[in-house]
């Protein structure tokens, strides 16, 4: 097995060998600490530009498989795992994770001490790497993520329709219900549950790519528009908080993870970087108004500053109990809400499906 290094920008190098594709790779380090769903992962558009260190030891070990991907395409620039199961035990598994890796050209490393990764980034935030170890030098020459539209890359080039249902692993597909609402979702790197909770939820769902002006918007006259996930700093994104700052106060807005950002941005806040984010399964979130507590999948490295809307007319929703950041914005006056975690999860918790009836509850009583 071959030899492959990881190398941070502050000189940190880990030894270990060769998963996936030959080569090298760069791009932010981060830590996910959930047990599984790596497929989802590694096909969530949110980790463009982003090397994911999985800290569950054992990955791999179910396979992939041809339903549980969340988009087009794997978008993680690396995957990092203590170890990559050479067996995959599952009925439906097509192909093993190191085949899938190689087949889409994605450089990966195991055999590292994952904790001891994750203690250093928590110790001293996520950092860029250079694999392998002799560009030590170039890789404290990276740029960062800071500032790089990485929505540009993920987002779709042309609208389209959405009409798939949902999944349920006991029953298979679940079909739809009749629409009832017809919603525009802006592709920021949206993932396929989303589509399929939001027509699971009576929505008639219309694509469109990030850039679209909130005017093309508005000429389709729809009940209600979606701000999706995706990746990179949301200030990178200025032709899409300009849209979604035409679109507020007009009808219901409901956004989620870098929509949420979005939404702050373009109510008048402020957004700041985070020490190493939140990525995971298993992040506690508070509800202020009904005090309970959700157990939520997040994946960011950006948060809104709540004190920075709160004279816009927006208000704090939920909090994150592991470091008090602010996790969700509602306006005292327009129909407008956003999450900064993933209602739609995949993988992840199902606490928080709610959210997508009580944007339908909103798309009602504007008369959707």
């Amino acid at each position: 097995m071959s030899t492959a290094w990881l190398v941070l920008r502050d000189g940190r190098v880990f030894r270990g060998q060769l998963l996936g594709a030959p080569g090298e790779t760069w791009g932010e380090v981060i830590f996910n600490t959930a047990m599984s769903g790596y497929q989802e992962i590694l096909s969530d558009p949110s980790y463009r530009g982003q090397i994911v260190a999985m800290t569950y030891p054992l990955i791999g070990n179910y396979g992939i498989n041809a339903e549980d991907v969340e988009s087009r395409r794997p978008w993680v620039n690396g995957l990092i795992v203590r170890e990559c199961s050479p067996i995959a035990s599952n009925f439906r598994s097509a192909v093993g994770l190191d085949e899938y890796l190689k087949r889409h050209g994605i450089v990966g490393l195991q055999g590292i001490d994952t904790r001891a990764l994750t203690r250093h980034l928590r110790d001293h935030g996520a950092q860029d790497a250079r694999d392998p170890a002799e560009l030590a030098g170039r890789a404290r020459a990276l740029p960062g993520l800071v500032g790089r539209d990485l929505v540009a890359e993920v987002t779709v080039a042309e609208p389209y329709g959405w009409h798939e249902g949902g999944w349920a692993l006991s029953q298979g597909y679940v079909a739809p219900p009749p629409p009832r609402f017809r919603v525009v979702a802006y592709d920021c790197g949206i993932k396929h549950n989303i589509l399929r909770q939001l027509r699971m939820a009576g929505c008639d769902v219309t694509v469109v790519p990030a850039a679209t002006p909130a005017e093309k918007v508005l000429e389709t006259k729809p009940d209600g528009v979606f701000l999706s996930n995706g990746p990179g700093d949301p200030e990178a994104v200025p032709y899409l908080i300009a849209s979604v700052r035409g679109l507020l106060g007009r009808l219901p807005v409901f956004g989620i993870c870098l929509g949420h950002q979005i939404m702050g941005l373009a109510g008048g806040g402020s957004t700041y970087k985070l020490k190493f984010g939140h990525h995971g399964a298993n992040h506690p979130v508070k509800d202020l108004k009904t005090g309970k507590v959700e157990i939520t999948a997040q994946n960011h490295g950006f948060a809104v500053e709540p004190a920075s809307v709160a004279r816009h007319g927006w208000e704090p929703t939920h909090v994150n109990l592991n470091d008090g950041t602010c996790e969700g914005l509602a306006h005292r006056e327009w129909p407008a809400f956003s999450v900064q975690y993933h209602p739609e999860a995949s993988p992840g918790p199902h606490d928080a499906a709610y959210l997508f009836r009580r944007f339908t509850d909103l798309m009602t009583l504007k008369g959707g």
